[in-house]
């Protein structure tokens, strides 16, 4: 994307001038401009920018407070602001730096100073924004089941921790969905791991156009998977379930695989509960039923404790 430039100064001149110094080099493919730092602030907040040069001394907000306003604010907070002043007090500027300027320019501007210092920050901010790109990549991929692009057990487990907490904070509830697929066994074996792999994606796309969007759907291992169900109760994890069962079973497969019927079992288990109190129990409680379900004949849902659903 091409990038932008906020010019924050009470002068009208200043802006001017720095506009045509900058214009004819394509560093920027627009400029934005404001005659005060509660202006500027206004103009940032609808559209932001990726280098700001910011007056001290303006009228209603100077620099300063333009400063602190952008601290307040997570999505612009990291914007890089080179201060433009004609004061050279050296507390000014190291006040300045505090509080979270990256550079100084001293009011006249020498042009070839003005260019050279925006060139340095804005390779600084886009090596930045690749490396938060990077960083949030590598936490995608160590979240993410790369097979099914479901979150991963690791996931799971810290989003649950997170879950059950809240509910104990707002005298809540979670529930637990525990999936695991019948039979998946033969299909490995009757038609290789590339056609079971393509049946646990599927099984991940069906579980999920059932699940909320604020729902987690994780694969918890092998051919199990696994559904947090926020502020559910029992009875509405149950109905959940038995959809995403009723789903999982309507699936249609291609080539070879189009004569097999894929199944699963599925146990259901609800927090809190006045038999367990922390995330094994919840899971060992879900794992339980779930194994009553597969004893019972497979394709179908058990819940934990069918008592809390009346």
């Amino acid at each position: 994307m091409a990038d932008s430039v906020l010019i924050i100064d009470d002068s009208e001149a200043v802006r001017d001038k720095i506009v045509k110094t900058l214009e004819p080099l394509d560093l920027f493919a627009r400029f934005y401009q404001a005659e005060d730092g509660l202006e500027g602030f206004k103009k940032l907040m609808a559209s932001p920018v990726d280098i700001i040069l910011c007056d001290l001394e303006m009228p209603r907000m100077d620099g300063f407070k333009f400063l602190g306003m952008l601290k307040t604010r997570p999505e612009v907070s990291d914007t890089p602001v080179i201060i433009l002043t004609g004061n050279e007090d050296r507390e000014l500027k190291i006040k300045g730096l505090d509080q979270g300027a990256c550079d100084f320019l001293t009011k006249p501007f020498d042009p070839e100073e003005l260019v050279a210092r925006m060139k340095v920050h804005l390779k600084i901010k886009h090596l930045q924004d690749d490396l938060k790109r990077t960083n949030e990549l590598l936490l995608e991929l160590s979240n993410t089941d790369h097979l099914t692009g479901l979150f991963n057990r690791r996931f799971l487990i810290e989003a649950l921790d997170k879950e059950l907490q809240r509910a104990r904070r707002k005298d809540g509830m979670v529930s637990l969905v525990m999936i695991d697929l019948d039979h998946f066994k033969r299909i490995n074996d009757t038609h290789g791991h590339m056609q079971g792999d393509v049946v646990l994606q599927k099984v991940a796309l069906q579980m999920q156009k059932e699940l909320r969007n604020y729902d987690v759907a994780a694969r918890y291992g092998g051919e199990e998977f696994v559904a947090i169900l926020p502020d559910t109760a029992l009875k509405e994890a149950y109905m959940v379930a038995d959809r995403i069962r009723l789903s999982i079973q309507g699936m249609h497969l291609a080539g070879p695989m189009a004569v097999e019927r894929i199944t699963a079992s599925l146990g259901v288990a609800v927090y809190p509960s006045p038999h367990y109190e922390d995330i094994d129990g919840l899971l060992r409680s879900a794992d339980e039923a779930l194994y009553q379900a597969k004893a019972r004949g497979r394709n179908q849902v058990v819940v934990s404790d069918p008592a809390s659903m009346t």
